[in-house]
């Protein structure tokens, strides 16, 4: 059997100093067909405390954050068929969608990756479930779609307030 080539960091540009300094991973988000269904295998197998259930209307999907350790799981089930994620589950069936960091001061870094070259989906913050958050592009994070949430308290919070509080 043939050894897998190891990727070439080379290709990829250097990372920013403003993102060198990023906070805990907040949350990994898995893509799935049915939220309830995937909770017999988080809550009920795994014995994961469920801390919110919540439909995102504007981005038209249902989400269930599960706490782990300082981070959290995040399961996606989009309601509408022309959506990315129902694309994207359509496309590669369940699983692994992206990961969020948190970030000082969202708004600040994203005008510093995209000073740096980073192709940014959200050029401002938005409203997430749990506080301002926006998306990088997969083609500048090797093929992996990034999510920034703004700590609790951050500049954005002023504007931008979470469709639901959390419950930490």
């Amino acid at each position: 059997m043939e050894r897998e080539q190891a990727f070439d960091m080379s290709a990829l540009p250097a990372v920013p100093n403003t993102i060198r300094g990023l906070g805990k991973v907040h949350h990994v988000a898995v893509v799935v067909r049915d939220v309830e269904a995937s909770l017999r295998f988080w809550r009920d197998t795994l014995g994961m405390r469920v801390e919110t259930v919540l439909p995102i209307p504007s981005d038209r999907v249902t989400i269930a954050f599960l706490p782990v350790g300082e981070s959290k799981i995040e399961l996606v089930q989009p309601t509408d068929d022309t959506t990315g994620v129902a694309r994207f589950l359509a496309n590669r069936g369940e699983g692994f969608h992206h990961v969020c960091f948190e970030v000082a001061d969202i708004a600040a870094t994203l005008d510093q990756l995209a000073a740096d070259g980073v192709q940014l989906i959200d050029t401002a913050p938005r409203p997430g479930a749990e506080g301002p958050v926006a998306f990088l592009h997969p083609s500048s994070c090797g093929g992996v779609l990034v999510e920034l949430i703004e700590a609790p308290g951050g500049p954005a919070w002023a504007t931008s307030k979470p469709m639901s509080p959390a419950t930490d």
